[in-house]
């Protein structure tokens, strides 16, 4: 096997893919509580772009368990974010773990992604209509 069989996925585009139990639930929360409208619809799923990436809902019988973070944005303004989303009605977690706790719903993380140059990162948590852990993120210079 040589270089460039084992690097094949780094080639590749990440995807995401949250499951939901209720499609149109799902669609409502994205579309009311965080401004996003599919750009593709299928029978059992909805495709989303963010960024020059995408996320994927589609129908399952599974339920996400919720305790980790399924999907993250990366924004400039995180206070800017936070605002506007709970304008809309999002729950931000309040978070209370070994390393971090959130004050308001913002956690401080020192030490986070070194490999971008920046010395950490302030975060927020929330949960979709589904039970899907959401985080935002922006990075701490």
């Amino acid at each position: 096997m040589n270089a460039d069989d084992r690097n094949i996925l780094a080639r590749g585009r990440v995807a995401t893919r949250l499951p939901t139990q209720d499609l149109d639930r799902a669609r409502r929360f994205y579309a009311e509580r965080l401004g996003l409208e599919p750009v593709d619809e299928r029978p059992g799923g909805l495709l989303y772009r963010c960024g020059g990436t995408e996320f994927a809902l589609f129908r399952s019988t599974g339920a996400s368990p919720g305790t980790f973070t399924q999907m993250g944005w990366e924004v400039d303004d995180l206070d800017a974010v936070v605002a506007e989303l709970r304008r809309r009605g999002v729950v931000f977690e309040e978070v209370d773990v070994p390393g971090f706790a959130t004050r308001d719903g913002i956690a401080e993380i020192d030490g986070n992604y070194p490999s971008k140059g920046v010395r950490g990162e302030r975060a927020a948590w929330f949960r979709d209509s589904e039970g899907n852990l959401l985080g935002i993120g922006e990075p701490v210079a």
